[in-house]
């Protein structure tokens, strides 16, 4: 048995006859890099189990029926009428989706496809007007006092009197959360508004109301056939939904409830992520500066029921760095990289990322003179290779690097150079003398030390000098490499100039 925690799984989910793995959000905000951690867990589930030969589906429902909770902050204030609305009926506040849900599900969904991620798609408000939910609200209305019995033993809250497991969805304001149910018939509701007194009919065939979350959820389990759902952890508390949900699915859809499998929440930079607060960074975002390899990583390498805290600064290097030095000899880091990998595409980059963002500033983005960099100091990219990483590192530093990582090489040389020490200056010049084509970026970083030793000079004050003379501030990249990078002459020349000054 392998010992990589979607293997694990897979392994103990086989005896099933057919593998159906479900995940899904409510796209009511921006889908942030939390979510992705639902995704990509099934999605590694799913592939565990192809590569055991197993018949397998994977499944993703957007729950586009799901109301509108509240105003939101990134809401404009007229949005205030849509709350308790459907969101796949309410118009996109941004003016550029056909509503309200699509504007946040699609950029996710691009998300996926660039993340190698391929679920079947289902949209929630879709299954209920085609008819799939029929059986399921029919039993769900009939067993209404022993679902209410359920829901009120194990989560111990009490339902109300007029309490339905089917809301009703009111013809007159749109709203799906303000209705009562008054009596059942057929395939028919009747149910009075709370909110604007309306009194109409549902049908139950039609998208026209939808079971509460906590029947719903269960109800999806038998009508989509799943065997396997990653959830959240708040949804596996003592009383929560999973409680709840398994002995709904036995008791009144008479379903064997999925294998669960509980994940912990990632945080951006130790916060809890939330669309709603603002505490948030989609993926799609991260991914024009992330190489999605690396956000794959991120959840392969890590045991769902693992809490991550998710930097896209300094953080994000380490990250790309760990998945470069995988040994692939390594049975777990073999299984690592096999989840990690996007189809069709070179699996890791040749040059480490860290040189490849020196790379791109000191060529301040030009691709030809960053290719002339890079093979100096025998790296060899192909022109796809190189544009792409290059705009990783670009998008990187834009929007994520610290201000401690980002220079720029100065064309002349700069005034705080002029008033170095004397001694400063003549380590420069030194310095200057030794450097030569040959010599490695260890070779150049040994040489600073040698030479401040010499002088009798403080080294952390001879690397500053450097630092001055090449970039106008006290710090920058390893010195050594970055003077074979930026260019033996170049640097040559401008300590010699500086020297002399």
């Amino acid at each position: 048995m392998s010992n990589h925690w979607a293997d694990r799984i897979a392994e103990e989910c086989l005896k099933k006859s057919k593998k159906v793995i479900a995940t899904g959000i409510t796209p009511s905000g921006e889908i942030h890099i939390g979510n992705m951690r639902e995704v990509l867990t099934g999605d590694m589930i799913y592939k565990a189990l192809l590569d055991l030969g197993a018949e397998a589906e994977f499944l993703y429902i957007a729950d586009t029926f799901d109301p509108l909770r509240r105003l939101y902050p990134f809401l404009p204030a007229l949005y205030k009428d849509y709350i308790g609305q459907p969101l796949y009926r309410i118009p996109d506040p941004f003016g550029c989706h056909e509503s309200y849900s699509e504007h946040f599900l699609d950029p996710f969904l691009k998300s996926l496809e660039i993340l190698d991620v391929h679920p079947k798609i289902y949209r929630s408000h879709e299954l209920y007007k085609k008819g799939l939910y029929e059986d399921a609200i029919k039993r769900a209305i009939e067993n209404r006092d022993k679902i209410a019995e359920i829901l009120e033993s194990k989560s111990k809250r009490k339902v109300s009197e007029n309490w339905s497991p089917y809301a009703p969805l009111c013809k007159n304001c749109g709203r799906i959360n303000s209705t009562e149910v008054l009596s059942f018939s057929g395939h028919y509701v009747q149910y009075r508004c709370n909110n604007c007194g309306y009194e109409g009919r549902s049908d139950i065939r039609r998208d026209e109301g939808k079971l509460g979350w906590r029947i719903d959820w269960p109800a999806r389990w038998k009508i989509l056939n799943v065997t396997i759902e990653p959830f959240g952890k708040d949804h596996a508390t003592v009383g929560g939904s999973y409680d709840t949900g398994k002995i709904i699915s036995r008791e009144i859809y008479e379903y064997e409830p999925p294998y669960p499998v509980i994940y912990e929440w990632i945080s951006l930079k130790g916060h809890d992520m939330s669309s709603s607060k603002g505490i948030t960074i989609s993926i799609y975002d991260v991914l024009k500066s992330v190489p999605p390899e690396a956000l794959r990583y991120l959840i392969s390498s890590s045991r769902p029921n693992k809490h991550l805290n998710f930097d896209p600064g300094l953080s994000t290097l380490k990250l790309i760095n760990d998945l470069n030095m995988l040994d692939e000899r390594d049975p777990l880091s073999s299984r690592e990289l096999r989840f990690s990998r996007i189809e069709g595409k070179t699996m890791r980059i040749k040059v480490p990322f860290e040189h490849m963002i020196n790379v791109v500033q000191i060529s301040k983005g030009d691709l030809q003179r960053s290719k002339e960099i890079l093979e100096r100091g025998g790296y060899h990219l192909d022109e796809d290779e190189l544009r792409e990483w290059s705009e990783y590192a670009i998008n990187w530093l834009k929007n994520y690097a610290p201000e401690s990582i980002k220079f720029s090489v100065q064309e002349s040389m700069p005034k705080s150079a002029l008033s170095l020490d004397k001694d400063l200056k003549e380590g420069l010049k030194r310095i200057s003398e030794r450097l030569s084509d040959g010599l490695s970026g260890e070779d150049i970083h040994y040489m600073i030390y040698q030479v401040a030793g010499e002088l009798g000079i403080k080294v952390s004050k001879l690397f500053e000098a450097v630092y001055i003379a090449l970039l106008d501030k006290k710090s920058g990249p390893r010195a050594g490499l970055f003077i074979q990078t930026v260019g033996i002459n170049f640097v040559k020349k401008r300590f010699k100039e500086i020297a002399g000054s």
